[in-house]
């Protein structure tokens, strides 16, 4: 079981969370051919080890994050927002 340590909710299982992608991808800009977008969705290489994944908080907070996970082991390194600027965002709403 992997337990994912929210930076707004704190510790929860998985299950509250769904899995985003690989957030290392760098898709192709909206004009480019659909060869580039083929390779870029379907033809990635399945990362052994430390990998940078998005991870959307579902039945919680409903943030994005981005977050450093071994595949092998599935330590957890780091989790941070997926937009940089949410703490001021949420600092700024909570002082309407």
């Amino acid at each position: 079981m992997i337990r994912i340590k929210c930076p707004y909710c704190g510790e929860r299982d998985h299950s509250e969370f769904t899995y985003g992608s690989d957030a290392s991808i760098e898709y192709p800009n909206l004009e480019s051919n659909a060869k580039d977008w083929t390779e870029a969705i379907f033809f990635r290489k399945n990362i052994y080890g430390k990998q940078i994944e998005t991870w959307h908080h579902t039945n919680g907070c409903r943030l994005w994050l981005i977050i450093e996970r071994c595949t092998i082991t599935h330590k957890i390194f780091s989790i941070k927002p997926a937009h940089p600027e949410i703490h001021k965002l949420l600092k700024n709403q909570n002082n309407i």
